[in-house]
Parts: structure tokens; sequence; C-alpha cells
């Protein structure tokens, strides 16, 4: 762990071991702005003309790794963390906390632990609830990821139709999700979602994953996010656990904990685990997904 300089602001924090590197920004955030292997690409998007930008009333995308809550709405969600950080080094982990907001009374932490050896860290995100009334909220932990990628979504397990009478897939569209848009690809047990840069049209979808994982194959590099799911409680934007948005610059993988009624003085949190694996080809279909990617999953 070590401070520097960093995209223009002068305080990031740098935790590294020997095969992976992550920077946070600690003049903002917080926002975990870089993410790859050592001295390798940065897995994450960022928005040039906003490096180094600090203070002011408007919210910015900045880029990386951030913290919401969830039902997105406006105001409320997009609160603009232009504000300077506390950095506090635990045995085992590191603390970035935010100031509550002063429009919501609600405090986002993240904690970060690398693992001593591998491109592997465990992500902890730490919503607090500083009023002095109930809150209903989700914790929402949303990846820009770099352009020229894709995304890779697993569906529940597929069956035939004499055995499975009753549904089990759960999709959530937007009103502007096409799904004649040229980047999605609807396999039969996966779905892709190509990055496009240039093409100003979002697109987004929603779903329940029930195993626990969802990745993004960018120039020969895997980065996979695991999670826990809760199948029987209620989550946000009818029920999904997974959003993958997409828009001319970027792709935001994106993993949901429960809807939870947090009291005064509480916390929720919601953990990802992330795994960056190279050599691992892009897939383009569901084959390309079984071949190359189910392979990397954790046994669990």
């Amino acid at each position: 762990m070590e401070m520097m300089t960093y995209l223009g602001w002068p305080n990031c924090t740098r935790l590294a071991n020997d095969t992976m590197e992550l920077f946070v920004t600690t003049d903002v955030g917080p926002r975990i702005i870089h993410f790859g292997f050592a001295g390798g690409a940065n897995e994450f998007a960022t928005v040039s003309n906003q490096l180094g930008q600090t203070g002011g009333d408007e919210w910015r995308i900045y880029g990386g790794h951030r913290l919401w809550h969830a039902p997105e709405a406006q105001p409320r969600t997009y609160y603009p963390d232009n504000t300077p950080i506390t950095v506090e080094a635990h045995d085992g982990f590191v603390r970035f906390s935010q100031p509550p907001e002063s429009t919501t009374g609600l405090q986002k932490e993240i904690d970060i632990a690398l693992a001593a050896t591998g491109a592997q860290v465990t992500v902890t995100h730490r919503i607090r609830n500083h009023t002095l009334w109930p809150l209903e909220l989700a914790p929402w932990a949303l990846s820009v990821m770099a352009p020229g990628g894709t995304a890779v979504l697993p569906l529940p397990p597929r069956g035939r139709h004499e055995n499975n009478l009753l549904p089990n897939t759960q999709l959530i569209l937007w009103a502007y999700t096409n799904m004649a848009d040229r980047r999605w690809h609807w396999g039969e047990q996966y779905i892709l979602l190509r990055q496009e840069p240039g093409n100003t049209t979002p697109q987004k979808i929603g779903a329940f994953v029930t195993d626990g994982w969802v990745g993004y194959a960018r120039d020969g590099r895997f980065f996979l996010k695991t999670f826990a799911v809760q199948p029987d409680a209620p989550y946000p934007d009818i029920h999904a656990n997974v959003e993958l948005f997409t828009c001319d610059f970027m792709l935001e993988v994106e993993t949901l904990g429960p809807l939870v009624k947090l009291d005064p003085g509480t916390a929720v949190t919601h953990t990802e685990h992330w795994f960056l694996f190279d050599g691992i080809p892009t897939p383009t279909n569901d084959a390309g997904v079984t071949a190359h990617i189910l392979p990397l999953l954790p046994t669990r």
C-alpha cells in the first residue's frame, strides 16, 4: 500500500501484490479507478475530461468502480462524490469511507482485501444509515469496464419441456432495451452483450443470476465477479441481482444485494470477489463460454 499521484489526483492509494494492482482515489470517491495486472492495462474505463477533478455539485462518473444505493432515482442516487475520503489500514484489508451524504444521510464504504498472491481481491461494499429513520435500499456495485469487450451473463439451468412446466428465468428490460440490437447475443445458456465504441444508443438488461457470477472479456483477459445469492430475498428492479449497461464509451457490469429496511445506526454489506485471468478468448456464443470461461469459475 502506497500513496501516489495517479490520473491527475495527487492522493491515490495503490494496493498491489505480486500479480495485480488497484488504484483508489481519495481526493474523491471512493472509486477504484484502476484494476489490472501489475504494470498492465486498466480493465476499467475512465473519462479523460474528468480525471483529476474535485469539488463541485455535479455528479461525475469518472470511471472505475463505485458503490451506489438502489433503486435508481434522480437526484437521490446521483449524490456527487467529489470530496476527500478517509483511508484506514486494517489487518488484512483497507477501508475507504466517504463522509455521510448531506442529502440522504447515507455513508458509503468500500473494504479492499487483496489475496497474498495471484489476481484475486475481495471488495466489500457497505452503506450506513446516519439518519433518524429507517430507509429502504439495496447496495449496488458498478464496474465501468473499458471499451471493446463482451459481458457474459449466465442463465439459470436449462431443461426439457416435459420436466419444466413452470418458469425459472427472470429477465428485466428497460424502456430503451432493444432486443434486436446487434450488440446482443441471446444464447441458450448465456446472454452476451458487446461494447461497441462510438455507438451512442444505450442498452441495458437485468436478471436474477442463480449461479452467482458475471464477467467481462476483453483483449485476451477475463474479469470475473462472484457474489452471494439469496433467492428468497426481495431485490430491486423487479428482482435483479445483476445488471448490464452499455453506451458509447464503456460497459457497466453491476451486481446488487437484496432490498433491506436499514434502521438508523445500522449498515448493510454486499461483497464481490474479483478474479482476473489472462489468455482467455472473447466468447461469441455459448460454446466459447463453456470452453474457456466455465473452467475458470472457483469451486464452491
